[in-house]
């Protein structure tokens, strides 16, 4: 009987839990300027660009891309050992259907590891942004998709010019970022 309760309590405790990331998906999902099957769209390209390129044998460990996709504009980050390779991802990344712009900022550097300083540091960045976006009036947390690679910022969304301005001005006050791009639609 002990057996069973402690088994009961382990499936309400994952209930719970899943009931808590279900609601923060709701709440992204119905302040997203994007439409659901936009968001969707978005997902599905980053999943096609990722795949042509980690199943090429030349890229595979030569090149670290990630994809990142808002209303169906690219941004290309990572390294690749050099501009041919570069440029092969990109040629792969341009024959998925339905991507309206790509931004390239793949650098020409030998590819990082998980776990190095740079990419660490990026993570750290780059939740020390989230958080500040969550907490100041002006830019709303869900709107600026927030990428950060080599210390370098990328923001992404459908924004007001006010909250790109706010946006802008809170990457560029983070400790440890070297230059923030802007990659905005604006709504107004």
């Amino acid at each position: 009987m002990t057996a069973l309760i402690i088994f009961v309590a382990g499936l309400l405790q994952g209930c719970a839990a899943a009931l808590v990331a279900g609601a923060a998906t709701g709440a992204a999902v119905a302040t997203d300027r994007r439409t659901t099957g936009k968001m969707i769209d978005d997902q599905t390209l980053e999943l096609k660009a990722q795949k042509l390129i980690v199943e090429d044998p030349q890229l595979k460990n030569t090149v670290r891309a990630n994809v990142t996709s808002m209303n169906g504009i690219v941004l290309l980050t990572g390294e690749a050992t050099t501009k041919s390779l570069r440029d092969r991802t990109l040629s792969k990344v341009r024959t998925v259907q339905g991507i309206r712009r790509i931004n390239n900022h793949i650098r020409i550097a030998p590819p990082a590891g998980p776990l190095t300083k740079n990419r660490t540091q990026d993570r750290w960045i780059t939740s020390k942004i989230k958080s500040k976006q969550a907490t100041t009036k002006g830019v709303g947390p869900t709107h600026v998709k927030v990428v950060t690679s080599n210390s370098v910022v990328y923001l992404m969304g459908l924004v007001k010019r006010s909250e790109a301005a706010v946006a802008t001005k809170l990457a560029r006050e983070t400790k440890g970022v070297t230059r923030v791009v802007k990659l905005f639609e604006y709504t107004d």
